[in-house]
Formats: structure tokens, C-alpha cells, sequence
């Protein structure tokens, strides 16, 4: 196993070096391409497209992973839906309503 791992770590850290320049390379050309013709905006280097990939990826979380995330809790949170009795389900619901104000119930009809 720790041989594996010998082989391994070298290549997720050459990965990770391809994608960031991949990555820098594109916002870069991206950014000079269409900001500066369209508001004026100065062009950037490499270093600093490549902060603008690390800042979008800190403000918006892009390049996937968060979104099957989000698809086990709403599966996990159906699961448990289910696994309650009506009592439960109407305590709950009533516990939504309590702290976000009103919440539908689902089998009602929006009104018009």
C-alpha cells in the first residue's frame, strides 16, 4: 500500500500544477478577450488570472463536488420524511413554520 501511495502523491500534485495552469490559461484569455473590449477593463497576467480562478472558486465553490452534496442531504432528508408518522411530520412542519414564517404544507394548493 505505501508503494501505491509512492506513485500516487506525484501524480495528484502534477494533476493539480496542470489544472491550475489549464485553469489560469483560460481565465486569462478569457478575461483579456472579452473585458477590455467590452468595459474598459486593463488586461491581466498569468498570476493574476490565476487568483481570479482561486477567488471564484472560493466565492462560488465551481468545479463540482458540492452539488451530489446537496442531492444526499435532500435523499437523506426524504428518507427520514418518510420514516415519520403524521404526528412527527406535523410537529415538524410546525416547526418550520415557527422559525421561517410561512411554510406551505405540501399537499395544499397555492392560493390564487
Amino acid at each position: 500500500m505505501r508503494r501505491k501511495w509512492i506513485f500516487l502523491a506525484p501524480l495528484a500534485l502534477l494533476g493539480i500544477a496542470v489544472f491550475i495552469a489549464i485553469g489560469g490559461e483560460v481565465v486569462l484569455h478569457l478575461w483579456n478577450w472579452l473585458l477590455p473590449a467590452l468595459f474598459g477593463w486593463r488586461p491581466v497576467t498569468f498570476w493574476q488570472a490565476v487568483g481570479l480562478l482561486a477567488l471564484c472558486r472560493i466565492l462560488f465553490g465551481g468545479f463540482g463536488g458540492h452539488g451530489s452534496h446537496r442531492s444526499n442531504f435532500r435523499r437523506r432528508m426524504a428518507e427520514r420524511r418518510e420514516k415519520m408518522t403524521p404526528e412527527e411530520r406535523e410537529r415538524f412542519r410546525q416547526g418550520l413554520h415557527d422559525c421561517w414564517g410561512r411554510v406551505a404544507p405540501p399537499d395544499s394548493k397555492p392560493s390564487a
